[in-house]
Formats: structure tokens, sequence, C-alpha cells
């Protein structure tokens, strides 16, 4: 899904600073990690409602995309949340 993402120049790429999704406007508190690719760019950041993001920038277009949200409630559950012992798995399994 395309957004609007409003950036600033950090030495040689453009940061995202704040994006609009439906609607509302998500500042970013922390840009947590970015990577690249041949013509693109990834990055990952927490935002001011407290949800992560993985934001996509096209370089040849110009364009910013979000590529995946995970809500701040989603996290919480995500973050206690461990594998299962290898007996219970497999009493499971039975």
């Amino acid at each position: 899904m395309r957004i609007k993402v409003e950036t600033r120049r950090d030495r040689d790429i453009e940061v995202p600073l704040r994006f609009c999704l439906d609607g509302d406007q998500v500042d970013v508190l922390e840009m947590v990690d970015q990577w690249f690719g041949a013509d693109y760019r990834y990055c990952k950041v927490k935002g001011s409602d407290g949800a992560l993001y993985i934001l996509r920038y096209d370089e040849r277009r110009s364009e910013w995309g979000i590529t995946m949200f995970a809500s701040e409630r989603a996290q919480a559950v995500t973050t206690g949340w461990t594998w299962p012992r290898r007996s219970a798995a497999k009493t499971l399994l039975q």
C-alpha cells in the first residue's frame, strides 16, 4: 500500500520522520533497522502510536509503501510467547 511519508536528509539518504496512515499522522520515534536492495530500501520504524512498521522506499519511482504493521497489543502478545517444550509439543501432536 502506498503512503505519503515526510522525510529528512541524513547523510546521503532520506529518513522517514512521519507518515499518514488511514488519515492519521504517525510520527517516527525510532528507526529500529534498515536494509537495502538493488533499487529499494526498507526501514523498520517505531511509530508514535506504539506500533512497529516496515516501510519500503522504491528509489526508482521515489515512492514509499507500507509492507508490515504490528500493533502495540500484538507486540505485547508475541513478546511473552515461547515455543512449547518438546514433550508438551509431542503430546499435542498425538
